[in-house]
């Protein structure tokens, strides 16, 4: 046997780990931690070294929350339209054929109802693949029916939010977004119907200054970033330096701003045990 068989035959053996590697292994942002994929979606895409949450979609959002089979989808017809023919690099009718391409849906949002843990709820999931998550006329009006499916059916409302905040292409249809929601928000409390917000990482912008600090139980996951403007230009604004993590989930519960941190292991549970204590018949 010559020495170039033996280096031929190595080189074959070499060739499927390379391949394997990108696919099989997940590096955890935070800590840096070199973990095999399996091992993480066995914690719901969270870092089982520090525990860092790890941004997940909409599919994993109803997998982790929902029984199975009970989910049923509502206004997925809504789609944006384009009244103001914006334009910046690219038009925004670009951008949302863009953004449908890239998540198969036509808005940020995904609104229906489930069963948690056999507790009845209507819950609104946003997207952060889609635009940013960012709030539209579309994204408005489906908060606004949910709110009304809740009232119909004396269930508990749920918003899980992801957004940078309002969208800029719609100017200001989208913010009046924010009241609208907020106005829906306020019906709902009047038949003492209990909404809990969700805020995962990012929740930014006019989402987080309308419905998203709004819930009578505001939830966060670890580590998620709630604010409205950036560190960066607050600093910029105020001249001032900000405390390091003043964004963070563990800051506001700190400061009374949100009521707890869930881990997102327990977030079911703690979803399907406050519907439960809360509701009102």
């Amino acid at each position: 046997m010559n020495l170039l068989s033996i280096f031929s035959r190595n080189k074959d053996i070499k060739e499927p780990l390379k391949s394997e590697a990108p696919a099989h292994w997940v590096k955890c942002k935070s800590c840096q931690s070199l973990m095999y994929y399996k091992e993480v979606e066995n914690q719901k895409q969270v870092c089982p070294k520090c525990g860092f949450h790890i941004r997940i979609g909409v599919k994993e959002r109803i997998e982790l929350l929902a029984d199975e089979g009970t989910f049923v989808e509502y206004d997925s017809n809504l789609k944006p339209v384009d009244p103001l023919k914006f334009v910046d690099k690219i038009s925004y009718k670009q951008r949302l054929e863009d953004a449908k391409a890239k998540t198969g849906k036509t808005s940020s949002v995904v609104s229906g109802e489930c069963k948690i843990n056999g507790v009845g709820a209507q819950i609104v999931i946003f997207d952060f693949a889609f635009m940013g998550g960012s709030l539209g006329s579309v994204e408005g009006e489906k908060i606004v029916r949910a709110v009304e499916r809740s009232i119909e059916k004396r269930e508990g409302l749920i918003i899980l939010s992801a957004s940078g905040g309002a969208r800029m292409q719609e100017s200001t249809f989208s913010l009046l977004q924010m009241s609208k929601t907020s106005a829906a928000l306020a019906r709902l409390a009047k038949h003492n119907l209990l909404y809990i917000s969700v805020l995962t990482d990012p929740t930014m912008g006019g989402v987080s200054a309308s419905f998203a600090t709004l819930g009578d139980i505001i939830i966060a996951e670890p580590g998620a970033l709630v604010g409205f403007a950036g560190q960066r230009v607050i600093e910029q604004t105020i001249g001032s330096a900000l405390p390091d993590g003043f964004q963070r989930a563990e800051f506001l519960l700190e400061k009374g701003s949100i009521d707890m941190i869930v881990n997102r292991n327990d977030l079911k549970k703690t979803l399907s045990d406050l519907l439960t204590l809360l509701k009102v018949a």
